[in-house]
């Protein structure tokens, strides 16, 4: 596990840019697993001025999201779909056939999750997943349990995790109870893993994670285990790693 701590949100963001356009030059056919939320935002706009600035080429990446709010179509404004169109996929030369998120107005939960994990093995795998994490340990929608979930799965949303994504509904009641997520044995067989931290809030379970047992009651403790791992976190969010 590579750890790199920089000043700020806007220097992980830089960092984070850097280490995917890295992977995009170095295969420019690769399967990006890719994040929402608000941590990855500055990174996917460092992405699209490297593809403005004429430094990177999207046209023959492929990429999966980690998850999707079910229940929402793709046209809603707090979708993960319109998020990444918003965010990434309309300012960069991605041909949209070749992206791929869980179809949250799917009702058939269990066909839902069979096909996403089709759609992921179809491309041959995940080369480089990014991710955030959620203040109680979360990657994807992976919320605290008494378990490790394998696959793609429906899961039941934690209230701190409601909490947390209040911010982008009118109200709380607004948030979806329910998401489609990659499972924590779809996210490890990712061959290299990007996890980004930032502020003070996250300082305490990114210590966690990094430093205490690997327990299905902290999600995110699972990466340690696994082969090849890059950790970028800003001041803010190692402060509890002094």
């Amino acid at each position: 596990m590579r750890i790199y701590r920089v000043p700020d949100y806007s220097a992980l963001s830089r960092k984070a840019a850097d280490i995917l356009a890295a992977q995009i030059l170095m295969k420019p056919d690769c399967v990006l697993g890719l994040a929402t939320g608000s941590t990855p935002v500055g990174t996917y706009r460092n992405l699209a001025e490297k593809y403005k600035s004429g430094d990177l080429d999207f046209s023959h990446v492929r990429s999966v999201n980690l998850d999707e709010y079910r229940g929402i179509a793709g046209d809603n404004a707090n979708s993960y779909y319109y998020f990444m169109n918003e965010n990434l996929f309309h300012h960069v030369n991605i041909h949209l056939s070749n992206t791929n998120i869980p179809d949250g107005t799917n009702p058939d939960t269990d066909g839902e999750c069979i096909r996403y994990e089709s759609v992921i093995r179809s491309l041959g795998g995940i080369d480089l997943q990014l991710l955030g994490l959620g203040h109680n340990g979360h990657i994807g929608f992976n919320e605290p349990a008494d378990h490790f979930p394998v696959r793609t799965h429906c899961v039941d949303l934690a209230d701190s995790t409601i909490e947390a994504n209040k911010r982008f509904f009118a109200s709380a009641d607004e948030v979806p109870r329910q998401a489609y997520t990659m499972g924590i044995g779809t996210i490890m067989k990712a061959r290299k893993v990007l996890l980004l931290v930032s502020g003070e809030g996250k300082a305490d379970i990114l210590r966690k994670s990094l430093c205490g047992p690997v327990t299905p009651a902290v999600p995110a403790s699972v990466l340690q285990l696994h082969s090849d791992v890059i950790v970028i976190a800003d001041e803010a969010a190692m402060a509890a790693m002094e």
